[in-house]
C-alpha cells in the first residue's frame, strides 16, 4: 500500500491501523467538525501497539470530543473580544498577536483554537496584512509582536521573510516572537530558506510546543539544532494533559529534555475550556501538586511557569503552588519537603 504524506481523513486512520474500523462513523463525525491532519513524522512516532501512546492521544480524534460541558467555550481565551482588526489580538498593552495563517501542519485535539484552525487555508490577504502592519505602526506602545495562528512556520519562507522584515522596520517594535510546533510535527519545513527568513537583526524568540519527551524524534532534534543556528532564543510551552503528561516523572523528563536541547522551559498551560476537551483537563490542584513535586527534583531554570488563561479573555496568571502564607506577626514559609518555617516580617 502506498502511504500518503499526511493522514487527512478517518478512513486513512483505519487503513493504516491507527483506529478500529468500528470507530469509523464516530471519527468521521468528529473530523467533519474539527480538522484532522497527521503528518508522516507524527505517524511514524506512534506506537500502534500502545493504546495510551502519548503522541496518538494528542493527534488522533477520540469519541470524547463529542462531549461538550456547559462551561466550555468556542473562544475560551477571548481572542475575538480582543481583536481590533482581522489577524490582530491586542490583549496586553506592550504586545500583540499577529496571526497571518490559521492552519497548521497537524492539529492537536486539545487546541484552544480548534473551532477555527484549519478552516481557512488562505490566511490573511495582502491588504489584510497591510492593515495589520498599519495597526502595529499606529500603536507606539507595542514593544513585542508575537506571530501565532495557526503555525507561522507553515508560511512560505519568502512571505515569512517579508512579514518579519516589515515588523523589523517598525522602530518601536523591539522584540519578535514566534510560536510553533513545527520541529515536532513536520521538521522538513525547517530548511535553509526558512532559516534565512528567521535570521533577524532584532531579538527573535521562538517558543516550541511539545508535551512529552517522546516528541523529540531525531528529525525534531535536528530541526531544533538548525533553529539555534539562526540566532533565535528558544523557549518552550507545554499543556498539562490528562493521561499524557500529568505525572511528575513524565514532566521531569520533558523539562530535562527541553534543557538538554538548550530550550528554556517557559510555560506549562492548564488546559483551556475548549469545547470537547474535558477528557484532557486535570484539576488545578493536581497541576499545583505536580509543580510542587518538581521543585527540588530539577533545577529551577528547568521549571516553567504553570499558568491559567482566564476564560473570557482576561489574560494569563501564574497558578503555581504557594510556599508563603502570612500570619499576624510573621510569615510561614514551606520548604520543598513540606515543612513550614517562621520568617520575620520585613522591617518598615
Amino acid at each position: 500500500m502506498t502511504k500518503l504524506k499526511c493522514i487527512k481523513n478517518s478512513q486513512q486512520l483505519v487503513d493504516e491501523g491507527f483506529a478500529n474500523p468500528s470507530d469509523l462513523t464516530t471519527l468521521n463525525e468528529i473530523s467533519k467538525k474539527y480538522t484532522l491532519t497527521i503528518t508522516r513524522q507524527i505517524a511514524n512516532n506512534i506506537d500502534k501497539s500502545d493504546p495510551n501512546d502519548p503522541i496518538a492521544l494528542q493527534f488522533i480524534p477520540s469519541q470524547e470530543e463529542r462531549l461538550a460541558t456547559p462551561e466550555e467555550l468556542v473562544d475560551p481565551i477571548g481572542d475575538q473580544k480582543e481583536s481590533p482588526i482581522k489577524g490582530i489580538v491586542h490583549r496586553y498593552k506592550d504586545r500583540c498577536l499577529l496571526m497571518p495563517v490559521t492552519v497548521c501542519s497537524a492539529y492537536c485535539r486539545f487546541c484552544f483554537r480548534k473551532e477555527r484552525v484549519g478552516q481557512n487555508e488562505r490566511g490573511l490577504s495582502r491588504s489584510e496584512l497591510e492593515s495589520a502592519f498599519n495597526y502595529i505602526e499606529s500603536k507606539k506602545e507595542l514593544w513585542e509582536v508575537i506571530l501565532t495562528g495557526g503555525d507561522p512556520l507553515f508560511i512560505r519562507p519568502k512571505l515569512l521573510n517579508e512579514i518579519l522584515d516589515r515588523l523589523e522596520s517598525i522602530n518601536h517594535v523591539e522584540i519578535l516572537r514566534i510560536h510553533t510546533r513545527m520541529p515536532f510535527v513536520e521538521a522538513l519545513k525547517i530548511d535553509e530558506d526558512m532559516l534565512l527568513a528567521l535570521t533577524r537583526k532584532k531579538p527573535l524568540y521562538i517558543i516550541l510546543h511539545a508535551n512529552h519527551a517522546k516528541e523529540f524524534s531525531q528529525e525534531a532534534i535536528e530541526a531544533i539544532e538548525k533553529l539555534r543556528r539562526c540566532g533565535a532564543t528558544l523557549l518552550s510551552q507545554s499543556v498539562l494533559l490528562k493521561n499524557i503528561n500529568n505525572n511528575v516523572d513524565v514532566l521531569e523528563e520533558l523539562f530535562r529534555t527541553f534543557v538538554r536541547h538548550r530550550i528554556k522551559p517557559y510555560y506549562l498551560h492548564h488546559a483551556d475550556m475548549t469545547k470537547g476537551t474535558s477528557h484532557f483537563r486535570t484539576t488545578i490542584e493536581e497541576g499545583q501538586a505536580l509543580m510542587r513535586a518538581l521543585r527540588g527534583r530539577i533545577s529551577g531554570f528547568a521549571i516553567p511557569h504553570y499558568v491559567l488563561d482566564i476564560p473570557g479573555g482576561f489574560g494569563k496568571v501564574p497558578i503555581n503552588h504557594c510556599y508563603l502564607q502570612s500570619e499576624n506577626t510573621h510569615y510561614l514559609v514551606e520548604d520543598i519537603k513540606g515543612t513550614q518555617h517562621a520568617y520575620p516580617p520585613t522591617s518598615v
